[in-house]
């Protein structure tokens, strides 16, 4: 490894860990304001905790548009949700078999596959315009206001009620001056972490000669769904399976609607032919797994260790499926 890529690869990796470590300073802070301002704990559950993990998506997309590297923005989207259904849920499924017991998440499955689908129309004609991004800010708008109703009207002994309360109990007891101080040292260094991976990542493909959307499918989508797998196996020790569907969920959907919108109303661009007929089909088949593994048959809806072990394989055949395409471009 020669010295112009040592620097490059070393600011990712330092990138990569600020962002997984201010990620869960940002979402504790958060949390724990919206506690103090007496927002409805299923509130937080749905934009806190839910969408709260793709906050370093958000910050590497917007980051990597104004840097003129859409590709890295699409691909960090793309990635990072397959990643967190084959690498997330498929390793979670593996450590310990999933029980979805959840009313509420049985209707949010089939919302994640149809706005996959609609998201895959909007970029038929290869191009991520502004107008994309307006139906897809317009979307997530629809969406939360959605997701928020159905929680309200949601029988309080549901399970994903239940973990959520359990899970906002165990945020740390912060002042609010204190939880608002976490919050804004959380975001600020989110900021700086996802800059130091968009460049680093930038870097480290014009080294190889590789299109950035490669590293945003792979370095960078793993690296912005680390809080996800940490949350994940966090929640799976915890007995809150239903917990860590919900925040895969709530993390894919904000990924389609609002991460992906950000290249699309920063630094509009085409689409690269491969991300239709490969990845965005990948990414469609893997949600719709996904569906299939969590759905209730013959009473009950659990994902099996050998559904975990299968989700996890496809992740890993896409990643060799990429490093063809690297190799063979």
């Amino acid at each position: 490894m020669t010295m112009t890529l040592i620097l490059p690869s070393l600011v990712l990796l330092v990138g990569l860990a600020l962002l997984v470590w201010s990620s869960d300073i940002f979402i504790d802070g958060a949390a724990s304001t919206a506690t103090h301002l007496n927002i409805s704990p299923l509130i937080i559950g749905v934009v806190v905790l839910g969408f709260g993990t793709s906050a370093p998506e958000v910050l590497v997309s917007i980051l990597a548009s104004i840097d003129n590297s859409p590709g890295l923005a699409v691909g960090n989207v793309i990635g990072s949700n397959i990643a967190n259904i084959g690498l997330v849920l498929g390793i979670t499924a593996l450590i310990s078999p999933i029980v979805v017991k959840s009313s509420l998440l049985k209707r949010e499955f089939p919302i994640l596959l149809v706005v996959s689908v609609l998201g895959l129309f909007l970029l038929l004609d290869h191009e991520l315009g502004r107008l994309d991004g307006i139906i897809l800010i317009g979307m997530l708008i629809f969406v939360m206001a959605w997701m928020i109703k159905a929680n309200k009207t949601v029988d309080k002994h549901d399970p994903l009620v239940e973990e959520t309360i359990e899970e906002i109990k165990d945020l740390p007891q912060l002042s609010l001056k204190k939880s608002i101080v976490l919050l804004l040292i959380g975001f600020v260094i989110l900021i700086a972490s996802a800059k130091l991976m968009v460049w680093g990542a930038v870097e480290i493909a014009q080294y190889f000669e590789v299109p950035d959307l490669i590293i945003g499918l792979t370095i960078v989508a793993v690296g912005t769904s680390l809080p996800e797998l940490a949350a994940a196996i966090s929640a799976a020790k915890k007995d809150e399976s239903d917990l860590m569907i919900g925040n895969i969920l709530g993390s894919n959907l904000f990924n389609l609607l609002a991460v992906m919108a950000m290249p699309a109303l920063i630094d509009p661009s085409p689409v690269d032919n491969s991300t239709l007929i490969i990845d965005y089909p990948v990414m469609l088949g893997m949600t719709l797994a996904m569906l299939i593994v969590a759905l209730p048959r013959n009473g009950s809806a659990v994902i099996t260790r050998a559904e975990g072990m299968l989700l996890t394989l496809s992740y890993l055949g896409y990643l060799i499926l990429l490093y063809y395409r690297m190799v063979h471009p």
